[in-house]
């Protein structure tokens, strides 16, 4: 499934409203719709319209009643099910009255519009009122979230579904498709989530209290001290039911948007064949469960084979860390009349937190679908080695690449760069590569002490480009952490994983150039390496960074440019922040 056909275009600039965003999708279309899904407005052939008011709301999701963001009073928000070919419009309204938002529209490439990759501080000043943009999709499973501050873990996420044109055929086959959104969730706000990170001694966010499938959880009200905020009774809390008929087979679309959480899925009793990741057909695998990192979405198939008498369990567990969590649960439920009624047999476990063969195996089975391949260059132009480390700036404790700790200008880089702004961000080059031949992965550094950086990576457009990420010990003696990379504006080829120190002498033999799965999100475990490729064909400013929430808020992030003389005249709506400076109206 290729994305060269992708395309997008700006609309109009001219639509004003107070706190209003307006947002155009192109080339897609419904596969249904109906009534109040998701404030659907209108619905045809050509165009769907949505409106979606952004606001807090005190919510139960796990029993345990706290401030979330929402989007039509729900989290998660609605699901935007489409076909390409179609436009779907989305008003959306901002009433979150103190807090700024932007939302990222995560594995869609923004050929052509890159001001509108949603990402505060890199291609946007926060939302402002009256912009308008057109995307065009492509056929896969994407996600969309907030990318301003840690509002994402406070409920700001969804799903977008675009299905293939009428006509196409599909290399699976299926009789119902669902949707599964994976998350984590904490009863402390996300205000002092941050304050913890930001402070000297450092707090941590701890593990969270619950897991959340399709946004429903059930928290152990006991340990809340008090009925006044936590009722297992509320039905925003009661378990998520997935209704199959007997013998039909089903499309699972799962898709992980956690905070911090590697999870393990798994449909009790029932095997599951994974056909396509983030968008992307894969040479058909089958798994008992499936390790999904933040930002990653899969297809994975089941049939509804087993005893239809009585109920299952879904469930997802933490993984690559050790967990302090709950299973989450759901309900697998074969049309009987206790839908909610807990299965017999306990709630599946999954392998091993720690056992990072078994989710490095799984990883490496990824392979691209053998009537969907698009091989990558064979060589590249450049190549970049990451390492991460965990290190200490003026007492606080941040995250970093090649021991520079990554900041957001002010003012943002595309703004910054098509304005010809000095003194915004440092424009000497970031560092490349580091010491691979004698750095200790294993132990905590000798010299911990890091920087703080605006500086980029630059690339000569449609340059082909490698990039190496080392993961490392951190503070703490013998702990590594896993950390699933999340890259705007490209699909990548992910070319090898590894365990222990990368050697570009050596372990570039390794690399899959016949069948590599394209991705957006990949994941890197704990002192171990990952090897992608990627073209920098996409005039723009893109941000490429650690999904683990905190991680990023602490600096664990990049920002690659190509192309910038190619991009068009920037939006008004994307400027006011900063030195950016808006058209001379007198």
């Amino acid at each position: 499934m290729r994305r060269g056909s992708e395309s997008t275009m700006l609309l109009s600039s001219s639509l004003r409203g107070a706190q209003q965003v307006v947002l155009l999708f192109a080339a897609m279309s419904l596969l249904g719709c109906c009534g109040s899904n998701g404030g659907l407005l209108m619905a045809n052939a050509k165009v769907i319209e949505y409106r979606w008011d952004v606001s807090h709301q005190f919510k139960s999701p796990d029993c345990f009643r706290k401030l979330a963001i929402t989007i039509n009073g729900e989290t998660p928000g609605p699901t935007i099910d489409a076909q390409q070919g179609d436009t779907v419009v989305v008003v959306v309204n901002n009433s979150l009255l103190t807090e700024n938002a932007a939302i990222h529209w995560h594995g869609i490439r923004q050929i052509g519009t890159p001001w509108s990759d949603g990402t505060e501080g890199v291609t946007q000043c926060p939302i402002m009122p009256g912009d308008s943009f057109v995307y065009r999709f492509v056929p896969g499973t994407y996600l969309y979230h907030a990318h301003y501050g840690m509002q994402m873990s406070a409920g700001l996420y969804g799903v977008i579904r675009v299905a293939v044109p009428d006509g196409t055929v599909e290399p699976f086959a299926y009789d119902f498709d669902h949707s599964l959104l994976l998350n984590d969730w904490w009863h402390q706000s996300t205000y002092e989530q941050a304050a913890g990170l930001s402070a000297v001694p450092f707090v941590w966010i701890e593990e969270p209290q619950s897991l959340l499938i399709n946004g429903r959880g059930q928290f152990n009200c006991a340990l809340a001290g008090t009925t006044d905020v936590c009722d297992t009774t509320a039905p925003e809390c009661s378990p998520y039911v997935l209704s199959v008929v007997p013998g039909k087979t089903y499309r699972l679309r799962i898709a992980s948007l956690t905070a911090l959480s590697a999870l393990n899925f798994e449909v009790e009793g029932h095997n599951m064949t994974v056909v396509e990741a983030d968008g992307h057909y894969v040479k058909p695998f089958v798994v008992k469960n499936l390790n999904i990192y933040s930002g990653e979405t899969y297809s994975v198939l089941i049939t509804a084979d087993q005893d239809p008498s009585r109920n299952y369990w879904l469930a997802a567990n933490v993984i690559a860390r050790q967990p302090r969590t709950p299973a989450g649960t759901g309900i697998l439920n074969y049309l009987h009349d206790s839908p909610e009624e807990k299965p017999p047999a306990a709630t599946p476990a999954g392998p091993m937190w720690n056992d990072t063969e078994y989710r490095l195996a799984q990883s490496t089975a990824l392979r691209a679908h053998p009537d969907h391949i698009l091989p990558p260059p064979a060589t590249a132009d450049r190549m970049i080695l990451l390492l991460n480390t965990q290190n200490l700036i003026d007492g606080h404790t941040r995250w970093a690449l090649n021991n520079v700790s990554f900041n957001f200008p002010h003012t943002p880089y595309l703004i910054a760069m098509k304005q010809n702004l000095s003194d915004v961000f440092d424009e000497r080059p970031a560092p490349e590569t580091y010491d691979y031949k004698h750095y200790d992965i294993y132990n905590p550094s000798s010299n911990p002490n890091a920087t703080v950086g605006t500086s980029i990576y630059r690339f000569e457009f449609d340059s082909t480009v490698d990039v190496v990420l080392q993961s490392a010990n951190i503070l703490k003696p013998n702990k590594s952490e896993t950390h699933p990379w999340h890259m705007h504006g490209h699909d990548f080829w992910v070319l090898a994983h590894g365990m222990g120190r990368f050697d570009p002498d050596v372990d570039t033999a390794r690399f899959n150039l016949v069948d590599p799965i394209l991705k957006n999100t990949v994941d890197l475990q704990p002192f171990g390496w990952t090897a992608i490729r990627f073209k920098a064909d996409n005039p723009g400013v893109w941000a490429f960074h650690c999904h683990v929430e905190s991680h990023f808020f602490m600096g664990m992030g990049v920002v690659f440019e190509e192309g910038i003389d190619r991009v068009g005249e920037l939006p008004e709506s994307i400027m006011g922040c900063g030195k950016s400076k808006l058209p001379n109206r007198s």
